[in-house]
């Protein structure tokens, strides 16, 4: 705290910023605006990003089919886009603007990931501090390594998905509620029974007034008091709309976050749960505040110098826990963003789990959680000390909601189409305090806050670069793509054989086919009598109807046919676990028998048509992918030279696609084929 000697009057001010960032961004922006513009029910920058590009054409990334499915319905998000607004016609026309979009989007999605490693680093840490207040002569450093211990299991035991140990979160939580306020009235009938008078915003201006710029830097540590909103929304798919609505009073501050879970079946609504979990926040707020004015150089560990002694070590052992499913908030949110980006194609392929056969939101990647271990860990053991990690902490709480405002205010004027002065009344109103707030925090980068734009930069790179990579070679394949006229000139060639078999070709390319087709015939000199060119098709919505799951039909060449896999950001890639084969085959045999019903001048021909495909299926299934790699001519740039190279190092060290759709490893084939940058 950068006051050197605060004041009754200092405290009241802080106490009355706390409570009105609580209830303005916290009730006013998540609860009233930012869970209304869910993506089909997914949350955070990359949705809404997401929502926006589904409504309008300003995506960016060619290989992507911005598309919303008749099987959608239009809710009154999507109201009024068949007008565009000024703002949407200028994006749509200008790729600067779009390109900056992206990297607002982007940024946003790098700083949530910051968060996942920060959140669990300062939650755990702040609560094992608590052993050095009854017993002075433990070491900081023994503080750290036990938090570093403590963390190390949180993630070993992630790998048993959230809902595994979701039992454990009602009680702990629940004490959790119940233990703070009751010590917060305590604390206010003690030592200043009047603390409720700060709630009047005079005390705001006056703090300002007395302290300048004092009390602006103070923004910095209050900040910290929201955090855990934007994460709860950004994990907005692993739970519904309406019960995050009435369990989003809880969310402001890390360690309330799962609560959320926890009273979902305990309250039958609304308005008992806010007479009893906002006003646990409240409570223990206010019962804080008023320790502090009566013990006014307590400030550096004021939540635990104001328990009272009888009940330290329950209080300890509830903030300990509170503080593990804290970090497993935002250990889950990574998860889901980690997933939205990859599907996205925005980020490296890792392996992504889905824990949970109910909540298609769940999920876990192994490299994912490995990596935030080791960086949860080095945080601690590096940068020991609390407020450098709290420094780092408030730069990405205050930068991730400046981002949220952003987008949030494009969403209202180009898809919900809000009336111009209430944009402005929202845009303004959080604008200015998150930016006031972003000032304050920024001020902490050379004490600790350079730590998540350091991350995000690291992460930033890692994206763009696969980002830039993959249009490379789509730039490539769409140049050099082959259409049906030319594929049927290359099966008429001489020596070209149809043996035996089915094969599924994939294609990243929709209009045409892949130049890696033609590669393969010309060496091969054979293709399959029956061969699916198969394109996987990642929408930007989070999910896609099952009966549009997959889509075929006929090429009009002998044994060729085309497939499109539907996809979005949050559907799981397995097909709901059954095989690939099976449900492509047997929406292909549906396809030609309809084609049978409505021909009936060509009926014979299309029950052969089927035989074949049969036979075909019984001789043996291949799936050929290509491996492309570029070559770097010598009139590439310095910037193409290191940009592809750093491409193809993340290429050749990820995951490969096919796996992830259950192909058995003796049934693939890679073609391997050199692009020219």
């Amino acid at each position: 705290m950068p006051l050197k000697s605060p004041t009754e009057q200092d405290y009241l001010g802080i106490y009355s910023i706390m409570f009105w960032t609580l209830t303005l961004i916290g009730v006013v922006k998540y609860t009233s605006i930012a869970l209304k513009a869910d993506d089909q029910g997914e949350g955070g920058t990359f949705a809404l990003y997401s929502l926006l590009c589904r409504n309008m054409n300003i995506g960016i990334l060619s290989s992507k089919q911005v598309q919303t499915n008749s099987s959608f319905s239009h809710s009154v998000l999507h109201e009024g886009t068949e007008n565009k607004s000024r703002l949407g016609n200028f994006f749509e026309r200008s790729i600067a603007a779009r390109r900056a979009l992206l990297f607002i989007a982007m940024l946003g999605t790098c700083m949530l990931i910051g968060d996942g490693i920060l959140t669990p680093a300062i939650s755990v840490l702040s609560a094992m501090e608590g052993i050095r207040a009854p017993f002075p002569s433990v070491s900081k450093s023994s503080v750290e390594a036990l938090s570093a211990v403590v963390l190390v299991v949180l993630f070993l035991l992630q790998k048993f998905g959230t809902s595994r140990v979701s039992f454990m979160f009602s009680p702990i939580m629940g004490a959790w509620t119940l233990c703070t306020p009751l010590v917060g009235i305590y604390s206010i009938i003690q030592h200043y029974p009047s603390i409720f008078k700060a709630l009047s915003p005079h005390y705001i201006f006056h703090f300002f007034w007395r302290n300048g710029k004092e009390g602006w830097l103070l923004l910095g540590g209050t900040v910290l008091c929201i955090t855990g909103s934007e994460a709860l929304f950004a994990d907005l798919g692993h739970f519904n709309r309406s019960s995050i609505q009435v369990n989003i009073h809880i969310a402001f501050s890390a360690l309330f976050y799962f609560l959320s879970i926890a009273y979902s079946t305990l309250l039958s609504n609304q308005i008992a749960f806010l007479l009893t979990i906002y006003p646990s926040l409240v409570l223990t707020y206010a019962g804080q505040t008023a320790y502090l004015i009566k013990n006014p150089n307590d400030h550096d560990d004021g939540f635990y110098k104001f328990i009272p002694t009888a009940i330290y070590w329950p209080i300890f052992i509830i903030a300990t826990l509170a503080a593990i499913v804290a970090s497993q908030s935002l250990i889950s949110a990574t998860f889901s963003v980690i997933k939205q980006s990859v599907v996205l194609d925005y980020f490296p392929r890792v392996k992504v789990v889905h824990t949970s056969s109910n909540k298609e939101g769940e999920v876990y990647s192994p490299e994912v959680n490995y990596i935030l271990m080791i960086l949860c860990v080095a945080v601690i053991l590096i940068f020991g000390d609390g407020k450098d990690i709290g420094n780092a902490f408030g730069v990405v709480v205050s930068l991730v909601m400046l981002i949220t405002t952003i987008l949030l205010t494009l969403v209202m004027i180009m898809i919900w189409r809000t009336p111009p002065w209430l944009v402005a009344v929202y845009f303004f109103t959080f604008f200015t305090m998150e930016g006031v707030y972003s000032s304050a925090v920024l001020s902490k980068i050379p004490e600790g806050g350079w730590i998540p734009f350091a991350i995000s930069f690291i992460l930033a790179f890692i994206m763009f670069g696969w980002f830039y990579g993959r249009q490379k070679k789509i730039e490539y394949e769409l140049t050099h793509k082959i259409d049906l006229g030319r594929l049927g000139l290359l099966l008429s060639e001489p020596g070209i054989q149809r043996v035996p078999g089915l094969c599924f070709f994939y294609s990243n390319i929709q209009d045409g086919l892949t130049p890696i087709l033609g590669h393969y015939i010309k060496n091969m000199k054979s293709v399959h009598k029956v061969t699916i060119f198969t394109t996987l098709r990642y929408l930007l919505v989070p999910k896609v109807a099952a009966h549009e799951r997959i889509v075929v039909n006929k090429l009009g060449l002998e044994g060729t046919y085309g497939c499109v896999i539907q996809y979005g950001y949050a559907d799981s890639l397995n097909l709901e676990g059954d095989d690939i084969v099976s449900q492509v085959t047997d929406s292909l045999q549906v396809y030609l028998q309809n084609c049978s019903s409505c021909l009936t001048s060509e009926h014979h021909e299309v029950q052969e048509e089927i035989s074949a495909f049969e036979e075909a299926k019984l001789a043996g299934v291949v799936h050929i992918r290509g491996k492309t790699r570029f070559y770097i001519g010598k009139n590439c740039s310095w910037f193409e030279r290191s940009m592809l190279a750093f491409y193809e190092f993340m290429h050749s060290n990820c995951r490969s696609a096919l796996p992830a759709l259950g192909v058995p490893p003796p049934h693939r084939i890679e073609v391997g084929m050199l692009y020219e940058a």
